[in-house]
């Protein structure tokens, strides 16, 4: 029993010399003693005292227990207290405070620093700051210091003083509450700043800066004013007065100070050989004035060149088609350009009071020039949504009078909305034509018996019918994809091998200077024949074409045999015909000749009967030489052996050598001959025997249908680039549909003594007149009888190379 009491005694002993240890080890040292101040370092040695009265009582312990156990409870205690108070020393050097003030949970407050000490009243527990900081830090500084004594609630403050500026910072440090104070440095007073910083700024300013006196003057410029008034300093310019703005400007400055406000104004300076745009500010001061010049030439220039492209803009807009229309962010009309006033049938007075965007819709919806809507509040909201869009907003207006309209409403940056307006309505009836045209086309392309196909200008395959796909047995799916002319050309190459064909073709679809068209005849393998064409489009495209004529062809081809068959018989005839007149030609001449022998008074006097038979012998081998003179001239023309004999000849002599040779024929029929041909007619060039030959024709013919006792006319007139000649009879005239018939061979006009010739005549004067270049033509004269006229033309070149 009494050995566990030792043991207690001697863990006793030993627990008070680690106090004593652990007071000697902190950094209450005799170094840390030294580093504190006079008052730290009697807060220590209290403690250390403290901690050699809790020894004492340790070692009375031992002899007596119950009084040990005691003086080791209060040693606790003052132990506690020591330490605390060290913390709170502790945190007020860490701080690194000039002074301050400490609570503990028992003692009055303690003070450190003579300033705290002289102006600090302790009463208890309680402070009274005031005579230290002054009223109204004392009562800044309440509120904040009795929560740290209450909570411990930190808490930092800068208080004006006498000398400059206190920190208080307030903290709870081991269960005791410090309030430390720290001297910082006077901040400078803010007319001293302004004095400083204003002069500093006034030397250092880019812009002109000047001060005036009370009368006005100049009393000090900056170098800035100096260099924009070519000054050498800024005192020359006050010394000679330079002033940088002109009078107008001045005074204006002195009423706005007059007033009592500040000026404001811009004006137009020369500085430095240039001109310079000036923003002016003066102000009034209680010694005179101040005032600050800024250039802003170069944002007056930007700002004259963006109202003079502003200007622009709008005078472009003006003439657009478009209709544009521009609100501001308050919705209020801008711009409107004048397609916009005709778009909408708007009043231009209506319009320059700057209505706003609702009031312009309500105007158009009583107008009925906006899109019917059942909630136009809503559409109206809808619209609006435009002001708060970032992307451009698209929408179509149907009208109620039929017009369509494209509308875009574009945000601005300034957060308007440009809205531009474009009526589509003609160019939406155009599609719709076109497309209409468009079927149109097709379905005439499906109605045509040719087959058609189109090729762009690419060589592709655009559009083609019905016909096409059947010609050439192809699949609608194959020409779907609308393939290229190579791919068409060999689909179709099963049908028609041969290649040369569809290579014009492509030629042409693929050309691109010099588009000609082509046209070409197919033979297909199996027998078919196709006429092709391809014709270049304006578009760039060409339009291939297929008709089959296959029956034309066989037809033609039938004909054309036929007609190879006729000229050869014909030529036979001719030839025939030919050849036995000119065989009859020489028993002809031999029977003339012994007929005009016969005729002769040497050969012997011939009773009147047999001169009579020898006169019809003579007539009749006269007419049948003419025949064959008149057949032999006919192959000659039609084998191309003619030729003319051009002579220049008189139309006198040639009209008397032509009533010569018909007076026989005239008497015998009892007919008279009228020569109705002026004196001044002149001269011509021709084949003199040709053109005997066709009067003599045309008389002969006007003398078989002329009754007895009639009369037949020639005459003859010069015009300016031909010679006529004509031959009129007093017959019964000729059908209009028959005298063309008439100039065919073997077609004789019937005569009203019952015979006709054989039809050579007029056959022969065509023929003769086609040689001279001229023509010949029948119709009904004028009172009666047939009108033949022939005309020679008088250009000699063209009738050499007509005879040619």
């Amino acid at each position: 029993m009494m050995g566990r009491k030792a043991d207690r005694d001697r863990r006793a002993v030993r627990r008070l010399g680690a106090t004593t240890a652990l007071l000697v080890s902190t950094p209450a040292s005799a170094a840390s003693f030294e580093s504190l101040g006079t008052q730290d370092g009697l807060l220590v040695a209290v403690a250390l005292g403290a901690c050699a009265a809790a020894a004492a009582t340790g070692i009375a312990y031992i002899v007596r227990n119950r009084a040990l156990r005691e003086a080791e409870r209060r040693t606790a205690r003052l132990l506690a207290a020591a330490r605390a108070d060290l913390h709170a020393v502790k945190a007020l050097v860490a701080g690194d405070a000039d002074g301050g003030i400490i609570w503990t949970a028992e003692e009055t407050p303690h003070l450190f620093g003579s300033a705290i000490a002289r102006g600090v009243r302790v009463e208890g527990q309680e402070i009274d700051v005031s005579p230290w900081l002054g009223t109204a830090a004392a009562a800044a500084l309440a509120t904040p210091l009795a929560r740290l004594r209450s909570t411990g609630e930190g808490f930092v403050l800068t208080v004006p003083a006498a000398s400059g500026r206190l920190r208080l910072e307030g903290r709870a440090a081991a269960g005791s509450r410090v309030l430390a104070a720290r001297a910082l440095p006077a901040e400078p007073s803010n007319a001293s700043v302004a004095a400083v910083g204003g002069a500093a700024l006034f030397a250092a300013a880019p812009w002109p800066a000047w001060v005036r006196d009370a009368a006005g003057d100049l009393a000090a410029v900056n170098p800035a004013f100096a260099a924009a008034v070519a000054a050498k300093s800024p005192d020359e310019a006050v010394t000679r007065g330079l002033e940088l703005l002109d009078q107008t400007t001045r005074d204006a400055g002195v009423l706005a100070r007059r007033g009592g406000g500040a000026f404001r104004g811009r004006t137009r300076v020369v500085s430095g050989g240039q001109r310079r745009v000036l923003d002016v500010f003066e102000i009034r001061m209680s010694t005179g004035a101040a005032g600050l010049a800024v250039d802003v030439t170069a944002e007056d220039g930007l700002r004259r060149e963006i109202e003079r492209t502003v200007a622009a803009h709008r005078r472009t807009l003006d003439q657009l088609a478009t209709a544009v229309v521009m609100f501001g962010p308050d919705e209020r009309l801008m711009f409107h350009n004048a397609a916009y006033e005709a778009l909408f049938a708007l009043d231009a007075a209506f319009l320059d009071a700057r209505p706003t965007e609702s009031e312009i819709l309500e105007h158009l919806r009583t107008q009925r020039r906006v899109p019917e809507q059942a909630d136009f509040r809503a559409w109206r909201e809808h619209l609006r949504e435009a002001y708060r869009a970032v992307e451009p907003v698209h929408d179509w207006w149907h009208l109620p009078g039929g017009q369509m309209l494209r509308m875009v409403a574009t945000p601005n940056a300034e957060g308007g909305v440009t809205y531009l307006f474009e009526d589509v309505s003609e160019r939406m009836a155009l599609e719709s034509r076109y497309n209409t045209l468009i079927r149109i086309q097709g379905e005439t392309l499906d109605g045509l018996a040719e087959a058609v196909a189109v090729f762009g200008s690419d060589g592709r395959l655009r559009l083609y019918n019905q016909a096409f796909l059947a010609l050439w047995s192809l699949g609608s799916q194959a020409l779907g994809e609308k393939p290229h002319i190579d791919a068409v050309a060999a689909m179709c190459r099963p049908l028609h091998g041969e290649t040369r064909a569809w290579a014009r073709i492509r030629s042409v679809v693929t050309a691109l200077d010099h588009r000609r068209g082509e046209t070409l005849r197919l033979e297909r393998a199996d027998g078919r024949v196709l006429d092709g064409a391809a014709q270049p489009l304006p578009d760039g495209g060409t339009m291939v074409t297929f008709r089959d004529i296959t029956d034309s062809v066989k037809v033609e081809r039938a004909l054309v045999e036929r007609n190879e068959a006729l000229e050869a018989a014909d030529a036979l005839k001719n030839a025939f015909v030919g050849h036995v007149s000119y065989h009859l030609r020489t028993p002809l001449n031999t029977l003339i000749g012994y007929a005009h022998m016969l005729a002769e008074p040497g050969i012997g006097p011939l009773t009147a009967r047999q001169q009579e038979f020898l006169s019809h012998v003579r007539q009749s081998s006269d007419t049948l030489r003419a025949l064959i003179d008149d057949i032999l001239d006919l192959a000659t023309i039609d084998a191309g052996a003619m030729g003319l004999d051009l002579r220049e000849l008189d139309v006198g002599e040639t009209l008397a050598a032509v009533a010569d040779a018909v007076r026989d024929l005239l008497a015998e029929a009892g007919v008279r001959l009228v020569i109705a041909a002026p004196g001044d007619v002149g001269r011509f060039v021709a084949d003199g025997r040709r053109v005997r030959q066709i009067l003599f024709n045309l008389i002969s013919n006007a003398v078989a249908v002329s009754p007895k006792g009639g009369a037949v006319t020639i005459s003859a007139q010069r015009r300016p680039d031909a010679l006529v000649l004509t031959v009129q009879d007093e017959g019964p005239g000729i059908a209009s549909d028959v005298a063309e018939t008439l100039f065919q061979r073997f077609e004789a006009r019937p005569s009203p003594r019952g015979r006709a010739g054989v039809g050579l005549g007029l056959s022969i004067v065509r023929s003769f007149m086609e040689l001279h270049g001229g023509s010949v033509s029948l119709a009904s004269a004028e009172g009666g009888g047939t009108l033949a006229v022939c005309v020679f033309p008088l250009d000699v070149p063209s009738r050499r190379e007509a005879a040619a």
